[in-house]
Formats: C-alpha cells, sequence, structure tokens
C-alpha cells in the first residue's frame, strides 16, 4: 500500500461518521465475540466430556506463543509508523505487526470451534474475516499482516483435525 492510498482511505473513513463508527465499533465487538464465546466454548466441551478439549486448549495456546515469538522476532512496523499518519482504531504499539495477532486468533478459535460445532465455527469465520477488515480500514494492519494472521490461524487450527 502506498502512502497516499493510505491516506485517501483514512480520510474518507474519518469523513464519514458511520464508516469511522463501523471501523471503531466493529473491531471492539468483533475481537469480543471471539473471546467470549472461545471459554464459553472450552466450558461445554469440559462439561460434557468431550475427548477434544485438551486439543481445543493446547493448540490454539501453543500457536499463540509461536506467533507471538515470531512477531517480536520480525518487529514489522504498523502502517500509521510506516505513513507517519494517525491510525483510526487507537494504537500505540511500535513495530509488532505482521502478522495479525487479532486476526490469527479469531480464526484459530473459529476453526477450532468448527471442529466440534460448524455453525458457530463458520458464524465466528465470517467474524474474523469482518474483524481483518477492520484492522485494515482502521490502519493498524496492512492488508497483508491480516492475511498472514488468517492464514496461519487456520492452518494452526487445522492441527486439531490432524492430531
Amino acid at each position: 500500500m502506498k502512502r497516499e492510498t493510505y491516506v485517501s482511505m483514512l480520510s474518507k473513513i474519518r469523513k464519514s461518521p458511520v464508516l469511522y463508527g463501523y471501523v471503531v465499533w466493529s473491531d471492539r465487538i468483533l475481537t469480543k465475540i471471539s473471546y467470549i464465546i472461545y471459554p464459553l466454548f472450552l466450558l461445554y466441551l469440559m462439561v460434557n466430556k468431550k475427548p477434544e478439549l485438551g486439543k481445543a486448549i493446547l493448540v490454539p495456546a501453543v500457536s499463540f506463543v509461536v506467533l507471538s515469538i515470531f512477531r517480536y522476532l520480525y518487529n514489522a512496523p504498523r502502517p500509521y509508523e510506516v505513513f507517519d499518519t494517525p491510525s483510526l482504531i487507537r494504537k500505540d504499539t511500535r513495530g509488532k505487526s505482521f502478522p495479525s495477532r487479532h486476526v490469527f486468533s479469531a480464526f484459530v478459535i473459529a476453526v477450532t470451534v468448527f471442529y466440534t460445532c460448524h455453525p458457530l465455527g463458520i458464524f465466528l469465520g465470517i467474524c474474523s474475516l469482518l474483524l481483518a477488515v477492520s484492522r485494515v480500514l482502521g490502519g493498524v494492519h496492512f492488508t497483508k499482516d491480516v492475511l498472514a494472521g488468517a492464514v496461519s490461524g487456520i492452518l494452526c487450527g487445522m492441527l486439531l483435525f490432524i492430531l
């Protein structure tokens, strides 16, 4: 993405209260949806003594740690750093943009839930996709960051099917 494209995109969104509200609101709400449903899902697995419980905890946890270490070492700058323009979503983190950990987490949770409950997993997958869009429109990630987060989240979640 070029600076002109980035600045123009953010400017258009800032000028529209509806778009601006959507971007900020969707980032908050869509993140919370995954983080609320996941523990409830784990509780469901535990109460119903489902054998998938261990994998449903271990695979996302280990994947999250590995992804976090990679992000720390790679330390890619964020769009608002590269283009020296404030993002729409409040964020002051420096670096650690690639891959998007929000999007990774949302997708690994969606795939984990899909393993046991297809409709809920599909719902979470759609929420994850919308979250990825809001992270780019909000100016806190590049498209490549959210794509890498989504792909790695899906692949790590698929480990549930393999293990």
